[in-house]
């Protein structure tokens, strides 16, 4: 299997990373080792709760939870802070929707951690063996999640026989992002391609530009560079706000890495 992080295989590329700064230090760092230069443009960021006493108060109810779900490692990072590891109790099975909040659940002593085999979205949860109706029907689930997530998970197993309990763990906001550089760069033909792991971002990304350079801005810079997106959902939104050559990675620094490699190894001109 070829390796992901070979450096210098993505020597002169600069890639602009969207994600909020509690994510992207490990894609700035494998981005490097691959001789890009990352433009860290963070356009979402994630805080706590503004009221954590609901989230706090599950710790007197945990036990009386048979699965925990946790939709991404800054639920992880974000539920752990209020309700730490020692509250937990060993009977409450833990779930998450990919390798990195996988990691993330191990790095703080949770060692069995079940997680879909492949689409690491709420569809691959769904479909595990263990979702299914005979293995979930009657069990109560907490589902762990930022304020205004998707609902498909918890319809999806409440249709299945689950009681399903939802607990908001952090909120996102956007960032009012200074775009001068990023500009600058697009202007001169210094960018070569973009990176967007939610649609949230992406629109706050078409709202920042839009804001700085006028109408259409956003829409001139997405229809010019690669976008390269981890789920069919970012890549169709990102569609609908004019991008034009979108690159469907999977999930994980790994999968877009390895994409980045894919796509600049055929093409061979930077942007412009």
């Amino acid at each position: 299997m070829t390796e992901p992080f070979g450096i210098g295989d993505l020597a002169g590329r600069c890639v602009v990373v969207t994600r909020p700064a509690q994510q992207a230090a490990s894609l700035l760092d494998a981005l490097r080792v691959a001789g890009a230069e990352p433009l860290f443009f963070p356009v979402i960021e994630i805080v706590p709760l503004a009221d954590a006493a609901p989230l706090r108060a599950l710790a007197a109810i945990l036990a009386d939870y048979d699965v925990a779900f946790f939709v991404s490692a800054n639920a992880v990072e974000q539920t752990l802070a209020v309700l730490p590891p020692a509250l937990w109790p060993a009977s409450l099975r833990v779930v998450t929707v990919g390798p990195g909040s996988a990691r993330a659940l191990r790095a703080h002593g949770f060692e069995d951690v079940m997680l879909p085999s492949s689409s690491f979205d709420s569809e691959g949860v769904l479909a595990m063996a263990e979702m299914q109706p005979a293995a979930i029907a009657g069990k109560r689930v907490l589902i762990l999640r930022g304020d205004g997530g998707r609902e498909l998970l918890a319809t999806g197993l409440r249709e299945r026989g689950a009681r399903v309990d939802v607990q908001g763990c952090y909120q996102r906001r956007p960032v009012a992002a200074d775009p001068t550089d990023l500009l600058a760069r697009f202007a001169t033909k210094r960018l070569d391609a973009l990176s967007f792991t939610s649609s949230e971002g992406a629109r706050n990304f078409a709202n920042v530009l839009d804001s700085a350079s006028g109408a259409g801005g956003a829409r001139a810079m997405l229809a010019a560079l690669p976008c390269f997106v981890p789920h069919p959902r970012i890549e169709e939104y990102l569609r609908s706000l004019g991008a034009q050559q979108l690159v469907l990675t999977g999930a994980g620094d790994a999968a877009l890495i390895l994409a980045l490699r894919q796509y600049f190894g055929t093409t061979s001109d930077s942007f412009g």
